[in-house]
């Protein structure tokens, strides 16, 4: 039984630990971090990442307790509104 659920989650928790490993902590994504997933698994979002203002307003709108960096949990609030976002899209077409 293939189940879909659980390999989306594992790849999930992969990405973001791939991303936030290349400064050496693998729990936060750092703005460079988070501006190298979105150029490469997101192409096409913020223009892949080259538009810096909107990489910091998005890094800024994600990092809600203000370290400067993004946690796991804040990394998944992220990627669930961006979910629900297309769904809605998705519904209004």
């Amino acid at each position: 039984m293939d189940k879909k659920l659980q390999t989306s989650m594992a790849l999930l928790l992969q990405t973001f630990k791939q991303y936030a490993s290349a400064d050496g902590n693998p729990n936060t994504l750092t703005k460079n971090e988070v501006k190298e997933l979105f150029k490469t698994e997101l192409p096409g979002f913020l223009e892949g990442g080259k538009n810096q203002c909107a990489v910091d307003k998005l890094l800024s709108s994600m990092d809600c307790d203000r370290d400067s960096e993004v946690d796991f949990t804040e990394f998944m609030c992220m990627v669930t509104g961006l979910t629900c976002a297309f769904h809605d899209c998705a519904q209004h077409k």
